[in-house]
Formats: C-alpha cells, sequence, structure tokens
C-alpha cells in the first residue's frame, strides 16, 4: 500500500530536512503500457512553504513548481540607532540572515571640554558602526568568488537617520532600488519596510497575498456580498461558478465528497475531516 511505501521511505529521516520534504509514492504507468510502483523524496532547493497530505490519482507538485517561478532576491538592510538587520525577500520566503545591536553614547550635557571629548566619542562610535554595517553588508550580498551581489535588487531601508558611507561597496550602492523611513527598528521594522515597499516588489507573491487578503477584508466591511468564507458556503459558490479568487488555508484538514445512494441514483456532496465518519 502507499501508506507503508511512504513509512518505509520516511524511517530513512531522523529529521525533516532544511528546505522541507516531498514524497510520492503509487502506481505509475511506464511507456510501454505496464504499471509500476515507485516512491520518490524530494528535498527542495528551496525552502517550500506548503504542507499537504493527499490521497488522488496524479501527483501534486504544485508547490514544488512555484519554487521555479521567481529567483528574484531583495535585500534589506534595516538600521536604527539601536542596531542592524540583515535580510532577503524571495518569493513568499522571507529570511532574517542576521542582526546585531549597538550601544552609542547619548548627548551629554555638560559643557567646556566635556561636550567636545563627548561628540568625538559618539563621532568615533558612530562611525565604527557605520563600518561594521558595510562591512557586513558586503558579507551577506556580495559573492566572494565573482564580486558581485548575490541578490537581484538590494533594498536598504535606513530609520531614525540616513547615513552616507564611502565605505559602503559600489556594487551595491548601483543595486540600491529604494529608501524608506520606518518606524522601528529589528524585525518590526523589516516587517514594515517590506510593506512600505508594496510598489516597488509589487511582483513578489508575498506582497500579492497581502493584496488579496486587504481586498478580501475590503469587501466584507463594505458588506458588499461579493464574499463567502467556511467550508459548506465557499463549495457551493464553487459549484455556481461564482468564484474569482479562492484562498485555502494550506492545513486545511477537509475532504470533499460524493455520495451516492444506490437505491435512488441521488448524488450529495458533503465536506469534512479526514478523521470524520461520515453517514
Amino acid at each position: 500500500m502507499p501508506q507503508t511505501s511512504a513509512q518505509e521511505r520516511l524511517n530513512h529521516y531522523n529529521k525533516v530536512p532544511p528546505n522541507g520534504l516531498a514524497l510520492f509514492t503509487g502506481t505509475i504507468v511506464t511507456d510501454d503500457g505496464k504499471e509500476r510502483k515507485m516512491t520518490r523524496a524530494i528535498e527542495p532547493f528551496k525552502p517550500i512553504n506548503a504542507s499537504l497530505y493527499l490521497c488522488d490519482n496524479n501527483f501534486h507538485i504544485e508547490a514544488l513548481s512555484e519554487l521555479l517561478e521567481s529567483d528574484d532576491k531583495f535585500g534589506f538592510i534595516v538600521i536604527d540607532g539601536n542596531g542592524t538587520l540583515f535580510g532577503t525577500l524571495s518569493g513568499n520566503t522571507r529570511e532574517v540572515l542576521h542582526k546585531f545591536s549597538v550601544d552609542r553614547p547619548k548627548k551629554h550635557g555638560r559643557g567646556g571640554q566635556s561636550a567636545l571629548r563627548f561628540a568625538l566619542l559618539r563621532m568615533e562610535k558612530r562611525h565604527n558602526y557605520v563600518r561594521k554595517t558595510d562591512e557586513l553588508a558586503t558579507q551577506f550580498y556580495i559573492n566572494a568568488a565573482t564580486r558581485q551581489p548575490n541578490v537581484s535588487l538590494l533594498c536598504e531601508w535606513r530609520s531614525v537617520t540616513t547615513m552616507q558611507s564611502d565605505m559602503f561597496d559600489p556594487h551595491l550602492q548601483a543595486k540600491i532600488l529604494n529608501v524608506v523611513d520606518v518606524s522601528y527598528g529589528g524585525e518590526n521594522g523589516f516587517n514594515q519596510a517590506i510593506e512600505l515597499s508594496a510598489d516597488v516588489l509589487s511582483n513578489v507573491k508575498f506582497i500579492h497575498e497581502k493584496k488579496l487578503i486587504g481586498k478580501y477584508f475590503e469587501e466584507i466591511s463594505q458588506d458588499s456580498g461579493k464574499y463567502v468564507f467556511g467550508v459548506d458556503d465557499t463549495l457551493k459558490a464553487l459549484e455556481m461558478g461564482v468564484v474569482e479568487i479562492l484562498r485555502v488555508w494550506e492545513s486545511l484538514d477537509i475532504n470533499r465528497y460524493e455520495l451516492k445512494n444506490g437505491s435512488t441514483g441521488e448524488t450529495i456532496v458533503r465536506a469534512g475531516e479526514q478523521s470524520e465518519q461520515l453517514s
């Protein structure tokens, strides 16, 4: 049975691979028309953001196909007075590469030579902070072998103050697509930077999904009647052919069943969880 073959193959893994795992098992028809059992385990070359368990007469490879759609990778630098975050966005995959904090001296109220000394200390700390940020940007976004950027477009976001630096790699400088002001540092600033860059990153699936959700809630707030939710109402709308956009939770544990009465020939459609006993 397919389940047995799948379990046997899974026994070869003591943990889930870093990018996930796609397991296919079943019976295929060879070129000469003969049936043959097969089991294939595929470790994706990029993280796979989907979870699916399905017994069907087809192998569903949509999630794997999506990994091939876009190789565009956008680099992010979120910098403020407390630290810097380096991240990337590719398709719908958001990744934090590195982040570090900094302790910069505050402005001092003393006058005379003390004020000058503290001002020099602040300038030195600021210079070291900018230099470290520029060096790490080169480390994360420049291919050491080719000396070329490893992101399609480097998007640089700076909070609190805009710092211009001659130490910033000119190859990366040419790749800066946009600079925006964010209200936060760290991961909150990263999320805000992605949202503020929706127009620039309009082709990235991550942004496309957020726009779809926004449109859905807009229809609800206007009470337009052009929306449905819940399994039963959604299935009815699909059968009527009035659905333009369908969004399904990737962990939805629901199956669609067609039940036929052997005596009358009547067919009814039911939806239920995989573990539910239908009667």
